[in-house]
């Protein structure tokens, strides 16, 4: 069932935006649970416009003071309508996850901002400080759509000085980085880990689902050594499957998770990672465990 704001609380969101923004719309669907709002084209001086989600936990506009965590979700049309999602996928159910933990007190009601990839997607989400370090074949299977080198350093930009101060102007946020966290799955985990270390003070945590290491054929690993913020400040989840592209993923997690530990990060503390055999990597195998990195990432017992 998609419930809706009250009418007097949904008018403010709807109201005009500042910035350049527009103003929000909700999305009516069968597939959204709550309330789910969509600032079409959303402009931005660094990358492409793109459509921006937000989802609104239940109760938030009932109590016009509580502010809220905010988990920010790359790829936002896979999230959560599934007749956004393309090639017949369902949406991760995002909306529906968080409902039901929400409402049994295990995580906290939390503010997901869903941002819409674009054709330039590879570009985008590859770690632009690992381009020195891919081969050829790598570069050019970026520039497959002409879209040239990776520059996802743009793109961390627009969620940090143009996105976050506009979610945080227009709906009720915990600004903190202990209440800020950023997720994503395949290529969208290797930039959530890149936010989190280029921006250690904007973003407390990260959560990379089948995180596409090879992309970065190894040379994350290293940059994760020099970059990565101290143990027991910061908090990060991996995962992996065992079928398709995640077969491959394995070797990799070994030695980040070597990495993590001799650099002093205590398992199911604030680091994790959980392989799910026979998972494989697509948005179906994202939905079945979507819980676990979200009661990581929003827990009220982490």
């Amino acid at each position: 069932m998609n419930r809706v704001l009250p009418a007097a609380a949904l008018a403010v969101l709807l109201a005009p935006c500042t910035g350049g923004a527009q103003p929000s719309a909700p999305v009516v669907s069968p597939t959204v649970t709550g309330t789910l709002l969509r600032h079409a084209n959303f402009p931005s001086a660094s990358v492409r416009p793109r459509n921006v989600d937000v989802w609104l936990p239940h109760g938030y506009g009932s109590d016009g003071t509580r502010r809220y965590p905010v988990l920010y979700m790359h790829d936002g049309q896979n999230l959560f309508d599934s007749s956004t999602t393309g090639m017949g996928n369902p949406d991760w159910g995002v909306d529906e996850t968080l409902t039901r933990l929400i409402a049994v007190g295990a995580v906290e009601p939390a503010i997901v901002v869903g941002v819409w990839n674009v054709p330039e997607r590879r570009a985008e989400y590859e770690p632009q400080v690992l381009t020195p370090f891919l081969p050829d074949s790598v570069l050019r299977w970026i520039d497959t759509a002409k879209h040239g080198p990776p520059f996802s350093d743009r793109y961390l930009r627009f969620l940090v000085t143009e996105l976050k101060p506009f979610i945080d102007r227009t709906y009720r946020t915990l600004l903190e980085p202990a209440h800020t966290s950023i997720m994503g799955s395949s290529m969208g985990g290797l930039v959530s880990l890149y936010a989190l270390c280029e921006y250690p003070q904007v973003f407390g945590a990260a959560a990379g689902v089948s995180t596409h290491w090879p992309a970065g054929v190894g040379a994350m690993r290293e940059y994760l050594e020099r970059r990565l913020p101290r143990a027991g400040s910061h908090r990060i989840y991996y995962d992996y499957g065992t079928l398709g592209l995640d077969a491959a993923y394995e070797p990799y997690q070994v030695k980040i998770d070597s990495m993590m530990h001799g650099k002093g990060y205590r398992q199911s503390r604030d680091w994790a990672t959980l392989k799910f055999a026979g998972a494989d990597h697509n948005e179906r195998a994202w939905r079945e465990r979507l819980h676990l990195p979200l009661l990581f990432l929003l827990g009220t017992h982490r």
